[in-house]
């Protein structure tokens, strides 16, 4: 699943197009959503939000989530349908296996961007606030909540814990003041390490534990599905300190 850094850099990448202002001359797809409502419409902006890309119309944005497999393609194609492509006058943009959403009105008003770790409006006082509220829940299932950290996803989720050196089935009343602040810090932070590392293609090389049999000290890395959500969770029992 595509994380928060990730939809950044398609944000980029489609803005190095200066599309912004154009018009939509054709929309293809194996979609469901109504193709028609966005042709001929202008373009008033791009944006990203956590795990959304989202592309702005006067009166309505499309939102592009890319579920577990999604992809896209920029002024190419794959050998397959995709599930929307939009059609400028000189170039176009590929969706593929993702999940598409109309959303009316003002996108402000839908989206709180204090609320993405990547935005430049992040706030870290707000998302302490909302882990208090949620102190019984475990730190592992807390990280991927989009609710306090839009964007982190499971990547992320494995390396921050590892780096503040947390026990993923640590809970958050648990964390002392201390670890919390850095808990949330270490969320933003590694999100643009991710972003720098992923813009130079050496994103994996940096691991330190996410799929990795042994961490930076030498000591076994364990693989269990933990947490409300299952996924795969990579952590060292010697480096990382359970709080309960």
């Amino acid at each position: 699943m595509p994380e928060g850094p990730s939809i950044v850099i398609l944000r980029e990448l489609v803005e190095e197009l200066h599309l912004e202002s154009a018009f939509i001359t054709n929309v293809v797809g194996d979609t469901t959503i109504d193709k028609a409502r966005m042709l001929d419409q202008e373009v008033v902006s791009f944006k990203s939000w956590g795990k959304h890309f989202l592309i702005c119309f006067k009166g309505f944005s499309l939102r592009i989530h890319f579920l577990m497999f999604g992809s896209y393609r920029i002024n190419e194609r794959k050998d397959r349908p995709a599930r929307l492509g939009l059609i400028f006058e000189n170039d176009e943009l590929n969706f593929y296996t993702c999940a598409l959403k109309f959303i009316e009105g003002d996108i402000n008003q839908t989206y709180d961007w204090s609320g993405d770790v990547m935005s430049d409006e992040w706030d870290p006082k707000l998302a302490i606030k909302k882990l208090k509220e949620n102190g019984e829940s475990l730190v592992c299932d807390v990280l991927l909540d989009q609710n306090i950290f839009s964007g982190v996803g499971n990547i992320i989720k494995n390396e921050v814990l590892y780096r503040i050196g947390v026990h993923p089935l640590s809970t958050v009343a648990g964390l002392p003041p201390g670890k919390l602040k850095e808990l949330v810090k270490e969320a933003r932070l590694y999100s643009f390490d991710f972003l720098e590392w992923k813009r130079a293609f050496v994103l994996k090389k940096k691991w330190l534990v996410y799929s990795r049999k042994v961490c930076p000290m030498g000591h076994p890395v364990e693989k269990e599905s933990l947490g409300k959500t299952k996924r795969n969770t990579f952590f060292c029992e010697r480096c990382q300190k359970l709080f309960s």
